[in-house]
């Protein structure tokens, strides 16, 4: 039988059955090893207030807490949104993490 994919797109050697969870997109019921998940990292508060927030407080140098999220996605949403991408039968042979580039050497 052909095979699309050597894990068929699952991660849940040995383990059966998962427990599901939902699409933060869509609400969709995802197996927990299929589902795309990303770490998102974001200023409480938006950057036009940063300054204003800055100015007025009482402490030098105070830094303003983070929001950390960890969203996870359908396959469906992942594609849409750009987070993952379709890959030919060549490249998808091709098991090695995608190419991450460094923001702070950015500038």
């Amino acid at each position: 039988m052909v095979v699309k994919r050597r894990n068929h797109g699952r991660a849940h050697r040995g383990r059966g059955k998962v427990r599901p969870i939902r699409c933060d997109n869509c609400a969709r019921s995802v197996p927990k090893d299929k589902a795309v998940k990303r770490f998102h990292v974001r200023n409480i508060v938006d950057a036009a207030a940063i300054r204003d927030i800055s100015d007025m407080s009482a402490i030098e140098g105070y830094q303003l807490p983070k929001l950390y999220l960890k969203v996870q996605y359908c396959i469906s949403c992942a594609c849409h949104s750009h987070l993952v991408r379709v890959r030919s039968a060549v490249t998808r042979r091709d098991r090695r993490p995608p190419q991450r580039f460094n923001r702070a050497s950015r500038n």
